[in-house]
């Protein structure tokens, strides 16, 4: 079976009873070449144990069962079980786990499944999710390298260089675990139903020690969320308010990290925001 000929996939829905969920971001690829170059630009061999997050009917996870030793898929939908048990049929080195993501322990998971094996991760992602699903699978330390399409616009937050004009709270969070490329980008018409939006595909390679040093890292995050929180302020202003600290203290520490204290936060780099954090303490 093809699963990205559209004809071929709108017969498989229609014998399950399969109706598309707004709220779960649902968008089937019908563009062959696309779930190809995802495997192929995400490094996966057969060296490679793979965790997939949201499969939908297969056509990812088809592709990644062709090279890699293992594929661990975790699907939320389970309207989707007897459509994947029809597609995914005769993939011997492949396990769907019908669960959410958010709620697993993706480094035990990883560990149990992949013992040997070169740990990856794929998904494509929906835009309402993005970020969450990333966060876990980032934190998680679990894997070599994380491949995802996301829409284009949250792509290229993801690809952007803290103290970069495009930079944001998620570009930081990327950057502290890992080095991120955006790999290519597929059209609307790609994917059915077409989407309003570009997507694009995204790989970040994992460092092997984080960017920058931190003695509290849940404070370091939260110190940059606060900064990009309300992105037309100033630096102070944001973790001012973000933080609920008097700003002339957060100016004090601005200052004292060497910077200007009407900085924006897409100025800083990684280091400067643990240069503030520490003047911050």
């Amino acid at each position: 079976m093809d699963l990205c000929n559209i004809n071929e996939i709108k017969a498989l829905l229609a014998r399950h009873g399969f109706h598309f969920s707004k709220a779960k971001g649902q968008n089937f690829l019908t563009q062959s070449w696309v779930p190809q170059n995802i495997v192929l630009e995400s490094g996966v061999d057969e060296t490679c144990g793979v965790l997939e997050v949201g499969p939908g009917i297969g056509p990812l996870t088809q592709q990644l069962c062709r090279y890699a030793k293992k594929v661990v898929a975790v699907e939320v939908d389970r309207t989707l079980q007897p459509v994947l048990a029809e597609t995914m049929a005769g993939n011997e080195n492949l396990e769907i786990i019908f669960g959410d993501i958010l709620k697993t322990d993706i480094a035990k998971l990883v560990q149990e499944e992949f013992s040997g094996l070169r740990p990856m991760a794929c998904a494509n992602l929906p835009y309402y999710i993005t970020t969450p699903v990333l966060a876990a699978l980032l934190e998680s330390r679990a894997f070599e390298a994380v491949t995802v399409m996301v829409q284009k616009e949250a792509a290229d937050r993801l690809a952007a260089v803290p103290g970069t004009r495009a930079s944001s709270a998620i570009s930081c969070a990327v950057n502290y675990y890992a080095t991120s490329k955006l790999m290519f980008t597929a059209a609307p018409g790609s994917f059915y139903p077409a989407p309003k939006v570009t997507s694009a595909v995204v790989r970040m390679d994992i460092r092997p020690t984080p960017a920058v040093q931190v003695e509290d890292e849940a404070g370091y995050f939260a110190l940059v969320r606060a900064a990009f929180g309300q992105r037309r302020k100033t630096a102070a202003n944001a973790i001012a308010g973000g933080l609920n600290l008097p700003k002339e203290k957060v100016i004090a520490a601005i200052e004292s990290a060497g910077f200007d204290a009407r900085i924006r936060p897409e100025a800083l780099t990684l280091e400067d925001f643990a240069k503030i954090q520490q003047a911050l303490s």
